[in-house]
């Protein structure tokens, strides 16, 4: 391919490496959030009914209003067990920030693949640093956007899945039945996604340093700091 000059060796300077880890931790960052499933369960007594599990399960987008309990038992407590959803729709959110891990994530294989292979072509045109400058720029600041915005999401979810919601279903205030909170799946998984969100941010927001060196902005800046003086002090005076 014209123009083609690989040199993996640009890889291990500043630029190359922290792109290289902006790659890796947009994978965790969408994987650990894009792949979740999880189930809050309840244990549910009524008429004919002792202790019966019921559950709801949940999954990335979160669209937790959709998801609904199943009946504790084919008769549905004697008819007192009305269809129970949980409270939420967080896919906004959620789909936000695996969208902008997904994008990061192309992002970075074609940077990687232009600072291996198209060094000289991307030095020699101002405009290519230039872009690359502002695409770093706007990405730390979506990433601190779309990790703050999941990380109250996911503090909503928990709510929206934890004991709390015994006392928003309505069947389980019925005469004769009695619900009781047993147990939700470990969101540690979507814990770390915030994390890597976080780290995300702090990588995107230290390259633009790195990115901002290349340009003929700093080159313009660094010739007027180290350029003399138009008005130069004369002697005697």
């Amino acid at each position: 391919m014209a123009g083609l000059r690989v040199d993996f060796g640009l890889l291990l300077e500043p630029l190359g490496f922290i792109k290289v880890l902006e790659w890796i931790f947009s994978i965790f960052a969408f994987a650990t959030c894009g792949g979740f499933q999880g189930e809050t369960t309840l244990l549910v007594s009524c008429k004919g009914v002792v202790n019966k599990t019921v559950a709801a399960a949940f999954a990335y987008p979160f669209r937790l209003n959709t998801v609904v309990f199943s009946a504790p038992d084919p008769k549905r407590c004697g008819g007192t067990w009305t269809d129970v959803y949980l409270v939420g729709n967080f896919s906004s959110s959620a789909q936000f920030f695996v969208m902008l891990a997904v994008l990061v994530f192309l992002y970075c294989i074609a940077a990687l693949v232009v600072y291996a292979g198209y060094k000289h072509v991307y030095q020699q045109n101002s405009k290519f640093p230039l872009t690359d400058l502002a695409i770093t720029v706007v990405t730390a600041f979506l990433w601190l956007v779309s990790t703050f915005a999941w990380a109250k999401a996911l503090a909503d979810i928990k709510m929206s899945t934890g004991a709390s919601i015994i006392s928003r279903i309505e069947s389980c205030k019925a005469r004769g039945t009695t619900c009781r909170f047993a147990s939700v799946t470990s969101m540690g998984t979507l814990n770390v996604s915030v994390v890597f969100g976080l780290l995300n941010m702090v990588l995107w927001g230290g390259n633009i340093w790195f990115v901002y060196k290349d340009t003929n902005l700093h080159n313009e800046s660094k010739r007027i700091s180290q350029s003399p003086g138009i008005y130069s002090a004369q002697r005697g005076i």
